[in-house]
């Protein structure tokens, strides 16, 4: 089976279906053996490198009239995300620019070593929805990295040169061209489509009717 999915790191509902997606195909037994590609999609490619700005912003567009809807809304992913047992603190995200996040994230699944990516993308969503702190701060970015384990000397080749930001750009333009306009949004073997965090179940269920047609 092959998936791939497109995400991004400043998408609450890409970091919980995603962990929903992963959790299903670990129940199923078929995490190790089944390609799990992610695929670039920043919701804001315009989103800045720094700014003052709260998260709340993200749903208000600055009106306060919006704000107590806003606030439900964010309570409810809040929860989603702890039923899932996610490091979550929604309100202290800094809505920063996700690129060179991506572009990092691409350095990992250069090197060939799943268990790196997938260490490196969770690392990732803990500092945008948990640790409060930007995104796009290299210094942030770095650390992170290094914690999940990539070498700090491609890191900071990597941030420093424009590398791997056509991989990127290339899966936007491949999402735009198959009619994919949000996140996350999964492919099962090219064929089957899943889209937004959808319940656990229909993850297990999705995965069972790939399953049993690989098997026939």
């Amino acid at each position: 089976m092959e998936i791939k999915y497109w995400s991004d790191i400043a998408c609450p509902f890409c970091y919980i279906g995603s962990n929903r997606m992963k959790r299903a195909m670990k129940e199923l037994g078929i995490y190790e053996d089944t390609k799990l590609e992610l695929k670039s999609f920043q919701l804001d490619p315009e989103a800045p490198q720094k700014t003052d700005e709260k998260y709340i912003n993200h749903f208000t567009h600055g009106v306060k009239s919006l704000e107590p809807q806003a606030k439900q809304q964010m309570a409810s992913i809040a929860l989603m995300a702890k039923a899932d047992d996610l490091a979550f603190n929604i309100e202290d995200a800094v809505p920063t620019n996700t690129l060179d996040a991506h572009r990092l994230i691409k350095l990992a699944e250069s090197k060939g070593d799943r268990v790196l990516t997938e260490q490196v993308i969770t690392r990732f969503y803990k500092v945008y929805f948990h640790d409060g702190v930007s995104i796009a701060d290299h210094n942030v970015l770095t650390n992170a990295a290094i914690e999940a384990g990539l070498d700090k000397d491609d890191i900071v080749r990597v941030l420093n040169s424009d590398e791997f930001r056509k991989d990127v750009i290339a899966d936007e333009l491949e999402a735009q061209q198959s009619g994919i306009q949000a996140a996350p949004f999964f492919v099962l073997n090219n064929k089957y489509a899943i889209s937004g965090a959808q319940p656990y179940e229909t993850f297990v269920s999705a995965l069972k009717q790939v399953q049993e047609e690989d098997n026939h």
